[in-house]
């Protein structure tokens, strides 16, 4: 009768026994695994990154800096392109994240795009916009839906007061509204006028604005044959050069140029910028407009000091007469 409960004790023990096994065994391969992940993911560092929203944007993440101008807000997508278009040229984009990606495209267009998909609502990065004389800042948020996001955003001149370049009096865009306006109006000169080789060179206008002078001339030709512009120059010289044997010519660089036509068969007219500068009556302005051709037909204007006295200074109803006509 001992017999059989001596054999269901050693079964019991035996049984015991390979379930402590299997356990050590288990437990082995857990650890391994665990070293083994440990050693192959060690390097790898917890993303600490924090996404950041604008639903309630506090006051020092509103303001640029200690400035008292709120940064504006770009809103894009990554279905849609956002043209980015500054009043005047455009000489750096700055953009603080990879999570924007974009490029100047024009000289005064910059287009951006979210490099992927985000969250809504959340901050993607900051956008500089440096111009030839302002700066722009905006906060570039990433919104889920396409249709609000901005395709064309126009940058306005009360988001370009952040900075102002002094050495820059006044951007080659506005520049050019002016000249605009002044090509497109009347005659004010009827003195001022020269003729060689067919040619009649004159004067329609002379208007000084803030530092500058813009003149405005025409060009008739009376031949038949296409006048090819080679080179125009402006040129303070003495009256009289021809019998002057210690004459001093100081060329001076137009600042912008209206037309850049270079050639015409009957007709041309543009609007030259210099800088503001006064001389003394024995001087005068010379407007020297060369040809690209072996025959070399040279036409000139001579500016008299009293001619520049007389310049009208830039009436603004021509700008917005300007503005009606390109409606």
């Amino acid at each position: 009768m001992l017999m059989p409960c001596l054999e269901t004790n050693i079964i019991i023990k035996n049984s015991n026994t390979m379930k402590r096994i299997y356990f050590a065994l288990v437990a082995l391969c857990t650890l391994n695994s665990q070293v083994s992940a440990q050693k192959k993911y060690g390097e790898i560092k917890a993303d600490t990154a924090k996404v950041r929203y604008v639903r309630n944007m506090d006051k020092a993440q509103s303001y640029i800096y200690d400035s008292p101008f709120r940064k504006n807000i770009i809103l894009v997508n990554e279905e849609v392109t956002t043209h980015v278009i500054m009043p005047e040229n455009i000489k750096l984009v700055d953009i603080s994240t990879n999570k924007i990606v974009g490029n100047q495209c024009t000289d005064n267009i910059v287009r951006i795009k979210p490099a992927g998909r985000m969250f809504n609502n959340e901050l993607a990065g900051t956008i500089t916009v440096i111009g030839e004389r302002h700066m722009a800042q905006f906060d570039v948020v990433y919104t889920s839906g396409p249709s609000k996001a901005s395709s064309v955003y126009q940058i306005t001149t009360e988001e370009m007061k952040l900075y102002k370049n002094p050495d820059v009096l006044m951007p080659e865009a506005q520049m050019a509204n002016y000249a605009w306006a002044i090509y497109g109006s009347g005659k004010e000169f009827n003195n001022i006028h020269s003729s060689a080789y067919g040619i009649r060179a004159v004067v329609n206008n002379i208007y000084t604005i803030n530092d500058y002078f813009f003149i405005d001339f025409s060009l008739y030709n009376k031949t038949k044959i296409k006048y090819d512009i080679d080179e125009m120059r402006i040129k303070l010289t003495d009256k009289k050069e021809a019998k002057a044997t210690n004459s001093q010519t100081i060329e001076l660089t137009p600042v912008y140029s209206l037309n850049k036509a270079k050639s015409f068969k009957k007709a041309y007219r543009n609007v030259l910028v210099i800088n503001k500068l006064t001389f003394p009556n024995e001087k005068i302005l010379r407007l020297e407009i060369s040809e690209n051709q072996i025959s070399g037909r040279e036409i000139y204007i001579p500016i008299e000091y009293e001619d520049i006295l007389n310049a009208d200074s830039f009436d603004e109803r021509l700008l917005k007469t300007l503005s009606k006509k390109l409606r």
